[in-house]
């Protein structure tokens, strides 16, 4: 049994494929678990991409484990909210370069792996 020989199997376009599917799933409201809320507006979310992408809302959410939480953001502009999420599902977002340095200061508040710099634990 030892002696047997292993095959890599290999999906050549995961990353790809996970991208498409993240925004699919986002777009379609597939499977959201959480609803995160600010400036009087309300978004759905999946958990699993909130926390993979910042050790902020990962805490938040492993301390609440509620079925479906609804998250409060004071101080956090919807558009900033909006321009995250696209950052987290799409891994890249269009920021106006006169709203930039607003936008990064929400993004190191809520901890943004790829948009700030996360200490590592």
């Amino acid at each position: 049994m030892a002696d047997q020989q292993q095959f890599c199997l290999r999906w050549n376009d995961f990353q790809s494929n996970i991208v498409t599917c993240f925004k699919h799933l986002r777009t379609e409201r597939s499977f959201t678990d959480v609803t995160l809320a600010c400036d009087g507006q309300t978004c759905k979310a999946h958990k699993m991409v909130l926390s993979a992408c910042s050790p902020y809302f990962k805490s938040l959410l492993e301390n609440n484990p509620s079925k479906h939480p609804i998250i409060i953001l004071k101080d956090v502009p919807f558009n900033h909210l909006q321009s995250i999420l696209e950052f987290m599902y799409a891994g890249e977002v269009n920021v106006p370069q006169d709203n930039l340095p607003a936008f990064l200061k929400t993004a190191e508040r809520l901890k943004v792996k790829g948009l700030t710099e996360v200490k590592r634990n």
